[in-house]
């Protein structure tokens, strides 16, 4: 079974002061805190143990929040990151939960958004074999990690912010890995920015042929948080589609519900506490929807 870990330290620097006094994963995207929504993503692929790093001051305000994740059906155990020494450095911390299972990481400001992407994403959690990462077309390329393809679409490079990206195609926060990440990982050394980056696990993928990259069309979003615009973009994003649907986007409650994790009395009980926000009616309303194989991504 592949287990699930998100990251959810460092200090939010680009969005100060803001975030001086709370985690930026802590902070409000519309009407659900941002940590929700990579923990939803999760969730829908499958994923029930998740393990969620953090620095230790923020660890207590996600356990206040998340708890051990029994209410949603699922296992949430926790691991601090003093400082943020890189991505690649969650495989190592989170190597004893591992166990020497696959896993998927994402990063705690990534959402995700679309129809199909809840299969796309379970079909991906059950091969063990390799790594899959993704590509999303975007206007900026060297703000991210960039993957470069040849004419028949074969990967050639993954390259971390390059001043003159080789391709249009930004690597989003989101990755699966089999086994053997936490060993890749432990290879790494410190980047120009003294940093383990997760470029360099993906890249000895790669070397071995075992990497895949599944490319994220036009009818799914990828919102990255880490800036006010950014933030700001993604609220106004998430509003506008739940207020025209009047369904909730990534609603760790309902996708719970929906997956068969919790049932119909478990689901009340969450709503009950919830119910002057307008969530908990939300969640109510959930138990007198015939269509209840299918939720918002």
């Amino acid at each position: 079974m592949r287990k699930g870990i998100i990251l959810a330290g460092g200090t939010g620097s680009r969005l100060y002061p803001i975030t001086q006094v709370v985690s930026k994963q802590l902070l409000p995207v519309y009407d659900k805190p941002m940590i929700y929504y990579p923990l939803a993503t999760l969730m829908q692929a499958g994923i029930t143990e998740i393990l969620l790093i953090c620095t230790p001051t923020d660890k207590p305000l996600f356990e206040s929040l998340l708890k051990d994740g029994n209410q949603w059906g699922i296992s949430l155990h926790y691991a601090e990151q003093a400082k943020p020494n890189g991505l690649a450095e969650a495989l190592i911390i989170g190597e004893p939960f591992l166990n020497g299972e696959a896993c998927a990481l994402i990063l705690g400001d990534n959402l995700f958004y679309g129809d199909a992407l809840s299969t796309l994403l379970t079909d991906i959690s059950l091969n063990s074999k390799g790594a899959t990462v993704f590509g999303y077309h975007v206007a900026n390329p060297g703000d991210y990690g960039v993957v470069s393809f040849d004419n028949f679409g074969k990967v050639l490079s993954i390259d971390e912010k390059p001043k003159q990206p080789k391709s249009q195609y930004a690597m989003p926060g989101l990755y699966f890995f089999d086994n053997r990440a936490s060993c890749f990982a432990k290879q790494v050394k410190p980047s120009a920015r003294n940093e383990l980056e997760i470029v360099d696990v993906i890249n000895s993928y790669l070397l071995a042929e075992e990497l895949s990259v599944n490319i994220l069309g036009r009818g799914t979003a990828w919102l990255d948080t880490g800036t006010p615009d950014a933030l700001s973009e993604a609220t106004q994003f998430i509003a506008a589609i739940e207020k025209r649907q009047g369904l909730k986007v990534n609603c760790p409650e309902e996708v719970a519900y929906r997956l068969g994790l919790i049932n119909g009395a478990q689901l009340k009980t969450l709503a009950k506490p919830l119910l002057k926000s307008g969530y908990g009616e939300y969640l109510l309303n959930l138990l007198d929807d015939p269509c209840r194989t299918g939720f918002s991504r």
